[in-house]
């Protein structure tokens, strides 16, 4: 499908939410020092669940009418992910805007020093958004800036840019947990055939 290069298209960028075990105590997020316990990490990505896995895949989207597309200038992307309160324990409203934000938290947990010092936050996208007649966007039209209200250290995670590859977030200490808010914006740096444009990016959070 290719309708007339002027027509409204829809720019749209898929977040995997992943989720593993860990508990945590009362407190509000953003970076802070939980307890020890066995060996775990702690992922999710815009709609998860605490203590326990979720397999929601949140969607952020642009839909551009045809004075748009012509403007060139960057567009705000919005999401369907509801998740506005933090997972950690203390039901904090990390992320008072859903609509146009996706929240992200990470966990390590150990209890043993000759364990792994850190675990690695990483986000993995693919070269191009595609649509349906194989016309492409590059991933690196979509970046993303961050915040966390009330937080001293709201780029925890920090802002960036996908570059159709892996891509190194943020480094989780032993026993800390970090989580702010991601809002993505679309570069709309070129004029693109019209569609609907899909891609999915993974979040992971690993531990050696």
């Amino acid at each position: 499908m290719k309708p007339p290069i002027l027509s409204p298209r829809r720019l749209a960028a898929l977040g995997l939410a992943v989720l593993c075990l860990g508990q945590f105590a009362a407190a509000h997020a953003w970076s802070l020092t939980i307890a020890a316990a066995s060996r775990r990490v702690f992922l999710h990505v815009g709609n998860g669940t605490f203590d326990g896995n979720n397999g929601t895949v949140n969607l952020v989207s642009a839909n551009l009418s045809a004075a748009q597309l012509l403007s060139g200038t960057a567009q705000p992307m919005t999401s369907n992910s509801t998740q506005s309160r933090s997972l950690y324990g203390d039901n904090y409203t990390t992320c008072p805007n859903p609509a146009t934000q996706v929240m992200v938290g990470a966990s390590y947990r150990r209890n043993q020093n000759n364990q792994p010092a850190s675990a690695t936050l990483r986000v993995t996208s693919p070269a191009n958004l595609t649509n349906a007649a194989g016309d492409t966007i590059p991933f690196s039209q979509i970046s993303w800036t961050v915040s966390a209200p009330g937080s001293s250290v709201p780029n925890v995670i920090p802002a960036g840019t996908f570059n159709g590859g892996t891509q190194t977030l943020a480094t989780v200490p032993a026993n800390r947990y970090i989580e702010n808010c991601h809002s993505f914006i679309y570069a709309n740096s070129a004029i693109r055939a019209a569609g609907t444009y899909n891609g999915q990016v993974t979040y992971t959070l690993s531990s050696p």
